[in-house]
């Protein structure tokens, strides 16, 4: 590994009446960091889709081909995430952070400076592998400096960045295109060039483990152990153990990991199952083409305060993330079915507007989830191998098989899937209301 990348040894311990104090300055550092370093993220994530007429019109690429670049930009990115979550496991996290984001930055300018197909098809496999050493390395840092009791919300927060990215990348795009008269090149350096500076400004408020700044553990901070399904500590945040050994041990041979890695992928079939076709949805009910692309930002955009409201809802009930999203997805299901058997046009939009905040907060939920169920030094792996289900399998079905039966049996089967997925997804949710209620009963004897 680079020595830019090791793990910093532990540094001389911080004087006791110090402690509490600089904890909390540095949790809000890594909160602000991991936030809006994943904004940056986002902001080099979407480019391509936002500019993708504009590329057609310029460079002559057809629907086809602008699909294939994201389809792979998709399996690239899932695949990779299973890798570089275990990577983020072993590194200091703060710049792991932000070499992914550097990394994306430049890439991304590369695609702005090239019109031919095949080398943006290779420098987008390129940003999906930098892509992936986001999530994985934010989550870890968010389960190392935030105890369970107040992780749901700072998770919840940094959940809803994505949110903000989307916005940000939208409205650097049309920064560009107004100051450089709508140059594709002015377009991706715009992009690249905000989200560089982001992730040199994040990296010097950012501490990668508490133990790096002369801190205590967070169980040992909060005064509260976690275990995992077997009553085990998980508080461990760096190990000898072989990437094989984390992987067999801490994840495949983890019931509760994959529930909940199962249970992320049935909703992510569900977000993309709708978010995906809305445009092409909404008309078959009389809204124009123009107002239907207008309400994937209202799907996105109110999802923002429900995803912080549920995490703040999982802490406030002791950690019940599962009985969260079980809620959630109950509550989900009676909106899909209003959604899909509707004509309204007011309810419609008022279905899309609680599905938003239905469906994002159980996926930052189990994403939280998942973390809490296997050991600290296997966080990031944990992310990368849900990572890899959402994305392949999960996105895959909610794009690809959606389309085409579709397009052999019409728009009821698109409702069909759905509805298929969300009965998985509250299946698997009543086993894991069950589990973590065992796994909080071990928690409560051991903090006892």
């Amino acid at each position: 590994m680079l020595e830019f990348l090791k793990p910093l040894p532990n540094a001389k311990k911080v004087a006791a009446e110090k402690i509490g104090p600089e904890y909390k300055k540095r949790q809000l550092g890594v909160l602000v960091a991991t936030c809006f370093s994943y904004i940056g993220y986002y902001v080099i994530r979407l480019i391509f889709t936002t500019e993708q007429v504009p590329l057609m019109k310029a460079y002559g690429f057809t629907l086809g081909q602008v699909g294939f670049i994201l389809s792979t930009f998709g399996i690239g990115y899932g695949v990779s995430k299973l890798f570089m979550g275990a990577l983020a496991d072993k590194s200091n996290t703060k710049r792991f952070l932000a070499l992914g984001l550097y990394l994306s930055c430049f890439f991304n300018l590369l695609v702005g400076f090239t019109s031919n197909y095949y080398v943006i098809l290779f420098l987008m496999l390129f940003i999906a592998v930098t892509q992936s050493m986001g999530a994985p390395a934010c989550q870890r840092q968010i389960s190392l400096w935030y105890s369970k009791k107040h992780r749901g919300t700072a998770f919840a927060i940094w959940a809803s960045a994505h949110n903000a990215g989307a916005f940000l990348c939208v409205a650097s795009v049309q920064l560009a295109t107004f100051l450089f008269s709508g140059s594709l090149i002015a377009v991706f350096t715009t992009a690249s060039v905000i989200s560089a500076v982001i992730a040199t400004l994040m990296l010097l408020i950012n501490t990668d483990r508490p133990e790096s700044a002369g801190l205590p553990n967070i169980a040992d901070y909060s005064g509260y152990s976690e275990v995992d399904e077997h009553g085990k500590l998980t508080n461990q945040e760096l190990t000898n153990k072989s990437f094989r050994e984390i992987f067999v041990q801490d994840i495949l041979l983890n019931k509760v990991v994959w529930a909940v890695t199962l249970t992320s992928m049935s909703i992510y079939v569900i977000r993309y199952g709708v978010m995906s076709w809305i445009p092409s949805y909404l008309p078959t009910k009389g809204f124009t083409v123009e107002w239907a692309k207008w309400f994937i930002g209202i799907f996105e955009l109110s999802a923002v305060p429900g995803v912080i409201l549920m995490g703040m809802l999982s802490d406030f009930i002791q950690g019940r993330r599962s009985l969260v999203c079980l809620i959630c997805s109950l509550g989900m299901v009676a909106c899909l079915i209003t959604y899909f058997t509707s004509n309204n046009h007011l309810i419609i939009t008022i279905m899309l507007f609680i599905l938003g905040s239905l469906i994002y907060a159980p996926l930052a939920l189990v994403g939280l989830m998942v973390n809490e169920a296997v050991p600290n030094y296997a966080v990031g792996l944990s992310t990368g191998f849900m990572g890899f289900f959402q994305y392949v399998f999960g996105e895959t079905m909610a794009t690809a098989l959606i389309g085409n039966l579709v397009d052999k049996f019409g728009w009821s089967a698109e409702s069909i899937t759905i509805y298929a997925a969300s009965a998985l997804a509250i299946i698997l949710l009543v086993y894991l209301v069950f589990k973590e209620r065992q796994i909080l009963k071990m928690e409560f004897k051991v903090n006892k």
